[in-house]
């Protein structure tokens, strides 16, 4: 066994049951206390040479173990607000079954790739990009006239090719028009 090993096993042994006492000090939970004390001894593990020597050894993991609270309690709220967002979509309805995309998702792009080439760009940049015509036209270096006209006349192609179901889709097929977004 190597020096630094025998060594942390006694700063191990040693500061073992005061840190988990500063731990469970601060913690709601028991579980979320030996985390904390994991933790802190991972991290002690990984940096043993920076371990000092003697009482300073507990005052360092002291310091190790409250940025390792810290980095909890910030991932903790964190959780929180990701939950309450959550919760907010699932009580507005908001949340789609995204397997019922799928199907939808490949149908568009099945439709797409029948279309010409600058008409499925025309569309991509309009749909999904988010660009206006007179920008689309400064992308293809075409004129605005042009874009708004290819434009339309996609839309039109690619309603016919995706038939009736294009209209009940929902959001993931919808091409809005310029105007029609925010």
């Amino acid at each position: 066994m190597s020096p630094g090993t025998e060594r942390f096993r006694h700063v191990y042994a040693d500061n073992f049951e005061p840190l988990l006492a500063y731990a469970m000090r601060r913690v709601d939970q028991p579980e979320d206390a030996a985390d904390v004390v994991a933790e802190t001894f991972l991290i002690a593990w990984r940096r043993h040479p920076e371990i000092p020597g003697g009482d300073e050894a507990r005052l360092w993991l002291y310091g190790v173990a409250r940025r390792v609270l810290s980095n909890q309690n910030r991932g903790g709220r964190r959780r929180e607000r990701l939950g309450a967002r959550l919760r907010e979509r699932l009580a507005t309805g908001v949340v789609t079954d995204p397997a019922a995309e799928v199907s939808q998702q490949v149908a568009v792009r099945a439709a797409l790739a029948r279309l010409g080439e600058l008409d499925r760009e025309v569309l991509r940049l309009t749909a999904w990009e988010g660009l206006e015509p007179r920008e689309v036209a400064e992308v293809l270096n075409l004129s605005a006239a042009t874009v708004r006209t290819r434009l339309s006349r996609a839309r039109s192609r690619l309603r016919d090719l995706l038939g009736h179901d294009f209209s009940k889709a929902g959001h993931v097929l919808a091409l809005p028009a310029p105007e029609e977004r925010r």
